[in-house]
């Protein structure tokens, strides 16, 4: 049982038609294809790398993966669960980091972890509380409104709210995207350590540097299909070390001609 399996994974968006259009007898048409047959394997205890230039569909996958879209075909489990048929279980197993600040202004730090806390039934948790606080750097901000804080440490409440309820797969959605070199630094120390313990860690990121760092295999994604899927010390043997965009083109340019080769 594989940490995390998706499989012949596709969404498609349907084009929108609105009110006036569907009174008018307007069809929607074929819609935007975010996800185009995408499968891979990630199991237990891996740091695996996903990357993509904007728009490639890594958030679209984290929402399937996290049950807040429905795959248009395809299957998704987490930790065997499948994400729809068994939500639930599947949700339970995830925390998620969303590349969006999204919070609630009128809870402090600490009563926004309780909070998340009992979403997932858990009760009297203030000592692993304590110790993410403490890990991200939280502690002297744990009674101050979410509202006053910085940017950068609602970055890390965000973080602790995934790991609030000890979810066995971390998914972190371009978490250092925007944010100081402290936070980026301390931040992959603390999942560093996580994944170390066991953790499956699944980062979403366009910084090939930053996967290189961390990830143990990475998949390329673009236009909503996986071109490349490797260990990362081969992948980046093969791109050369080049930037992400130039690194798809070397990739596009080895397949085409690889193509050609078997012709």
């Amino acid at each position: 049982m594989s940490a995390v399996s998706i499989q012949n994974l596709s969404k498609i968006y349907p084009e929108p038609v609105g009110l006036l259009g569907r009174l008018r007898g307007r069809r929607p048409g074929p819609g935007f294809q975010a996800l185009d047959n995408v499968s891979l394997t990630i199991e237990h205890g891996e740091f695996f790398g996903l990357l993509g230039p904007n728009g490639a569909g890594k958030t679209t996958l984290i929402s399937v993966l996290a049950g807040l879209a429905h795959a248009t075909s395809g299957r998704v489990s987490v930790c065997g669960y499948d994400v729809q048929a068994q939500y639930a279980l599947a949700r339970r197993s995830l925390g998620v980091v969303p590349q969006e600040l999204v919070f609630d202004p009128f809870f402090t730090v600490r009563e926004t972890l309780r909070l998340q806390s009992g979403y997932y039934g858990l009760r009297r948790n203030d000592d692993w509380i304590d110790e993410i606080l403490a890990n991200l750097g939280l502690s002297d901000k744990a009674d101050s409104n979410m509202r006053a804080l910085s940017g950068g440490m609602k970055r890390r409440v965000l973080v602790a709210q995934a790991l609030v309820h000890r979810p066995p797969v971390i998914v972190l959605d371009e978490p250092t995207a925007g944010v100081d070199v402290d936070l980026r630094r301390s931040l992959w120390e603390f999942i560093a350590r996580l994944n170390n313990q066991g953790h499956t860690v699944l980062l979403t990121t366009h910084y090939l540097e930053e996967a290189e760092a961390l990830c143990g295999r990475i998949a390329m994604l673009k236009s909503g299909r996986i071109i490349a899927l490797d260990e990362t010390a081969h992948l980046v043997e093969q791109v050369g070390g080049e930037d992400l965009e130039e690194a798809f083109v070397r990739i596009m340019e080895n397949e085409a001609r690889k193509r050609e080769e078997a012709i």
